[in-house]
């Protein structure tokens, strides 16, 4: 296989696994809350990252001084949104958080201007926001009742909408500052940070268990993603990885209708389509949010 068909089946299949992530999450829940279940993710990932630097570079976990407060936002607002997202999905469809987190292509690019002043927007990045904008009340308010009405959606959105700010203000940290560092080293890092937070505070509370199976399942899946992830973003271009990662809410769409039985509104379908017409204008010019 080339080098881009490698990165194309790994960002696909990273996006099938985060597809698959919030339908074990609501699993989960049964017998424990967000929290707990967040916590057992993150050391379930730090444990893949490990594993996965062991086998690939050399058994070398050496960083440079200069990439630690990087990798300290990235452990401590990651851990954040990540937080945010898991309580969200004890209030909203698995969809509805799937597409809502998948409007980070908007703050990244509004971020990089705003703060880092990386690059000027262009036509094709307001119209693809603008789209991407639409898309986000399509999907939230469900029904042209709720959009007429200004229903717009739940706190569980709005939380789910902060986690997408959070994650996007990493992102553009990890590309700007820890582009060079391995994708295992990277994962390892990010998700230790995140491990050392949840076992203080789980152990303050004693809860620090391991309340069902579907725990570990979302760690696996989530560290597994998460390498694949990082892995496809340096074989193939950021515009490509932004477009092939749409897919999850399509896999979501499938899986939260066959195994939670979460229906899919028509405006939320057209949402859908909206989204990856966003998309598509925002990767005209793809040095824009990467």
């Amino acid at each position: 296989m080339s080098t881009k068909q490698i990165g194309v089946c790994a960002i696909l299949v990273a996006s099938l696994m985060w597809a698959i992530e919030p339908i074990f999450v609501k699993f989960a829940y049964k017998n424990a809350d967000f929290i707990q279940t967040s916590a057992i993710r993150a050391i379930c990932i730090t444990l893949i990252a490990f594993i996965y630097v062991l086998i690939t570079n050399k058994k070398s976990f050496a960083i440079k001084k200069k990439h630690l407060p990087s990798l300290i936002y990235l452990g401590a607002i990651g851990t954040l949104a990540d937080l945010l997202y898991y309580f969200s999905l004890t209030k909203i469809p698995v969809l509805n958080a799937v597409l809502i987190g998948h409007m980070q292509p908007i703050f990244i690019i509004l971020i990089g201007f705003f703060v880092l002043k990386d690059d000027s927007l262009t036509k094709h990045d307001y119209i693809g926001i603008s789209i991407m904008i639409v898309a986000a009340f399509l999907v939230t308010t469900k029904t042209p009742y709720n959009l007429v009405t200004l229903r717009l959606g739940s706190t569980g959105d709005i939380f789910v909408l902060f986690a997408t700010i959070a994650w996007a203000s990493t992102a553009i940290v990890m590309r700007k500052y820890l582009k060079d560092l391995h994708a295992g080293i990277l994962s390892f890092y990010r998700y230790m940070i995140a491990s050392i937070i949840f076992i203080t505070y789980l152990s303050l509370s004693s809860s620090l268990k391991v309340s069902n199976y579907y725990q570990i399942f979302v760690g696996v899946i989530v560290g597994i993603g998460v390498i694949l992830y990082y892995e496809g973003l340096k074989r193939i271009k950021a515009a490509q990885v932004g477009a092939l990662e749409l897919a999850t809410p399509f896999f979501t769409a499938i899986l939260g209708f066959l195994i939670l039985k979460e229906l899919v509104s028509t405006m939320q379908f057209i949402g859908i389509i909206s989204l990856v017409v966003g998309i598509y204008f925002l990767s005209i010019k793809e040095e824009t949010y990467f």
